[in-house]
Order: C-alpha cells, then structure tokens, then sequence
C-alpha cells in the first residue's frame, strides 16, 4: 500500500554566519542569541577581560572558542585554557570565571532563560540578533 503521509513542506532557511553576526556589536560579556535549539539558546559573545566568579546551579555551561584564547578559573586554582575550535563544559554547580587578556568570541549554549552570571538579578539582558 502506499504511503498516505506526506512530509511537510520546509521554507528554505539560510545559514546563521556567526563571524557576520559577531560583527553586529561591540559590547563584552553581553551574549547574543543566534538560534534556538530544543529549548536551548545558541549564543555568539565577545570577552576581554575577567568575568565574575558564578555558578549555574540547575545547568551545564558549554564554551565553544571561535577566536583568541579563553581561559577558565575553576575552584582550587586549576584553570581551562582553550583556543578557537576548542570547547569546554563546566559541570553544572562548579563555580568558575571566564576571562580572556584580549578579545575572544565564543559561542555559547544554555537551557532558554539561564542567566549568564547564574543569578537573574545580575545577568545580562538577552538579545537576539
């Protein structure tokens, strides 16, 4: 018998150019939200400089480096460095600090309405580009 199911029709959506997007703005440490994806933001974020020491208590926290160097203070003086194509996941409840001595672009992703400093009350306004 023949299948009596189609496949839905898709509207052809163009690539996401993350070097284009990341030059839409200049501020750090202010993610921009690129796409979603099952419930998650994909963010692209410039750095220079150190962030705050925080956690994210319900979430893992993925960094992707797309240029410079990042490095990543985690408890008990060790620290992540990772270059453009490296990544790292801190564990979910692991406090840490992003920093990077010149400007970085990373991508990031986290579950939708995490904040980036792990509490809503200092965390960045989310944009979406």
């Amino acid at each position: 018998m023949p299948d009596t199911q189609t496949a839905p029709t898709l509207t052809p959506v163009p690539a996401i150019d993350l070097a284009h997007k990341l030059t839409q703005f200049t501020d750090h440490w202010a993610p921009r939200t690129v796409a979603e994806f099952n419930g998650h933001d994909i963010m692209v974020a410039k750095i220079a400089g150190e962030y705050q020491w925080h956690s994210h208590p319900d979430t893992d926290d993925f960094f992707l480096v797309l240029q410079g160097t990042v490095e990543i203070d985690l408890p008990g003086g060790a620290m992540v460095t990772l270059h453009p194509g490296q990544l790292y996941v801190v564990p979910k409840g692991v406090e840490h600090r992003p920093r990077a001595s010149a400007e970085a672009h990373i991508l990031l992703i986290e579950s939708t309405g995490t904040p980036n400093s792990g509490d809503a009350a200092t965390a960045a306004p989310r944009r979406v580009l």
